[in-house]
């Protein structure tokens, strides 16, 4: 979980939304990998994984628990989903480390003029179902469950796996 917000986009100034005068470096938190071996069918195989079906899901799953709570809807953007979903493809490559370094210029490079953005990760192996364990993750930690409450409009997801069936998931949520 992690969050950002522009006060003034034509300077392009940087103000975080925590810490002491609105200037702070970026808060991490992450959801805890959830792994498990072999148990009567609760592994999945690496071939069975269909990462778009699983980025629908969370997208389904978000929106319900938002209008549970009497929020609006967010709206996929295909730039934001780019950016998500080349974060997790990193992260499941091992190209970058699990977590949100980059989360400023991924934002940045959805060339949207937004007004605030934040972004949840997370990433598990061995579930039936890895998008309702994520986003059953997401919403038990008050970090992630801000960021998925928060007045955003926008959203990208990012879902991908690798060959240990290790399967990372990116939500960008931006505001314009």
């Amino acid at each position: 979980m992690i969050r950002t917000k522009i006060s003034d986009i034509t300077l392009g100034t940087l103000f975080l939304t925590s810490g002491m005068l609105g200037i702070s470096t970026p808060s991490q938190s992450y959801t805890p990998k959830q792994s498990h071996t072999s148990n009567y069918g609760r592994q999945i195989a690496q071939s069975a994984i269909n990462t778009a079906t699983l980025e629908d899901a969370v997208f389904q799953k978000i929106n319900s628990y938002r209008a549970s709570q009497n929020l609006p809807s967010l709206m996929r953007n295909s730039a934001i989903n780019t950016q998500a979903r080349n974060h997790s493809q990193n992260m499941a490559s091992g190209r970058v480390r699990f977590g949100h370094d980059g989360f400023i210029q991924r934002v940045q490079a959805t060339r949207l003029l937004y007004i605030s953005a934040a972004e949840n990760v997370a990433f598990n192996q061995g579930y039936q179902d890895p998008a309702k364990k994520a986003v059953e993750g997401w919403l038990n930690s008050p970090g992630h469950l801000k960021n998925i409450k928060g007045q955003y409009n926008l959203t990208g997801i990012g879902v991908a796996s690798n060959s240990k069936g290790e399967v990372y998931f990116t939500q960008l949520f931006i505001r314009v």
